[in-house]
């Protein structure tokens, strides 16, 4: 059994299937208390380090507990709310102003401080044009990281889709991975995609506000305006489409906005990116697909459950997590996260002969 860390771990999602192919992550880290403790409770073995990476009594007892073990694995997930440019026109030298983007220093650190085998960074794919100012010079991260271990390991840059390694969510990464120089780490074969209808149609369905028997497949109640539109609203469709039932706000006016908000998200496709704004119609495609009813309605006018978020980020049903967990939690992990089937079949390439 392999053993590894993991920085910026979150409620450790992307960990979820690692132990059953090998790789026993002893250490790892998160920042924020609420998803650190999350972690803790699912993995009760692992030490969990909650705090700043960046702060150096946080770093140091990262680096002092990871020391208790061999480190053969180091999986990095630094956070990517300053590369992200959903919503917004922002210029890549302008990111590189921002210092949630320079968390991958200590990344590095840990790398030359621990030297594990094997390394993996993942991120959202503009984390490999991102330019950031590094020893006097403006470098991408791919060439920071080629400045630094060119010597040491090969070092490989893909940005991969979830929706090809059966997760029924189209979800794009940009992963690097260092391994030694006389090791092969190969990709994992593409497969055919797994649609919505494919992963969840077989779940009862929901309005706003009712609760079925299955563990955590509720709707959340919405308001009923929202409820309205969007029970007009078609399959794969946004209710700006509606000519009737079109959104509003309170004094009548007509909603600005994009045809991604209000809308419904496809049964016969991988479900588009889960945001972690998974909580709100009125957020990017995250409203259920529907099914048309006899009155020529649509039904299921909600959000995706828990559950069906679940399933769509590939998350095993034996996932451990007290039925006290607050819904909101749930759903920020999961928009946060890279769905875990997608770590687990890359991770594999270590483990496989061919």
């Amino acid at each position: 059994m392999m053993k590894g860390v993991s920085m910026f771990s979150s409620a450790g999602i992307g960990e979820l299937y690692l132990k059953k192919i090998g790789l026993n992550i002893v250490v790892a880290n998160e920042v924020i208390e609420r998803r650190g403790k999350l972690h803790q409770y699912t993995y009760p073995d692992a030490e969990m380090i909650i705090g700043d990476i960046s702060k150096e009594d946080i770093f140091e007892k990262f680096i002092k507990e990871s020391k208790k073990h061999v480190i053969d694995f180091l999986i990095a997930s630094p956070p990517c709310q300053g590369m992200s440019i959903a919503g917004k026109n922002r210029c890549l030298n302008s990111m590189s102003l921002d210092e949630r983007n320079y968390l991958i220093s200590y990344v590095i650190k840990a790398i030359h401080i621990l030297q594990p085998k094997y390394i993996l960074i993942e991120n959202v794919p503009s984390l490999l044009r991102l330019m950031l100012n590094y020893k006097d010079d403006l470098l991408t991260v791919p060439e920071i990281l080629n400045k630094e271990f060119k010597d040491s390991y090969t070092i490989d840059t893909d940005i991969l889709d979830s929706a090809d390694y059966g997760v029924p969510q189209t979800r794009k990464r940009a992963i690097i991975r260092l391994y030694p120089k006389n090791k092969k780490w190969k990709l994992p074969k593409k497969e055919p995609k797994i649609t919505v209808r494919d992963a969840i149609s077989h779940l009862p369905s929901l309005e706003s506000g009712e609760v079925s028997n299955i563990n955590w497949h509720f709707a959340r109640e919405h308001d009923k305006r929202h409820v309205l539109w969007m029970s007009h609203t078609k399959t794969g469709e946004s209710a700006f489409s509606n000519l009737t039932h079109y959104p509003r706000k309170l004094n009548g006016d007509k909603i600005k906005g994009y045809d991604t908000t209000y809308r419904r998200i496809e049964w016969d496709k991988p479900a588009p990116t889960i945001t972690i704004r998974n909580d709100a119609i009125s957020s990017q495609r995250n409203v259920h697909p529907g099914r048309r009813l006899e009155d020529g309605t649509y039904s299921d006018a909600r959000v995706l459950t828990p559950y069906e978020l679940m399933i769509l980020n590939s998350i095993p049903d034996d996932w451990d997590i007290p039925d006290s967990t607050p819904e909101i939690l749930i759903r920020q992990c999961i928009g946060e996260s890279i769905p875990p089937l997608m770590i687990k079949k890359i991770i594999e390439g270590v483990f496989s002969d061919d």
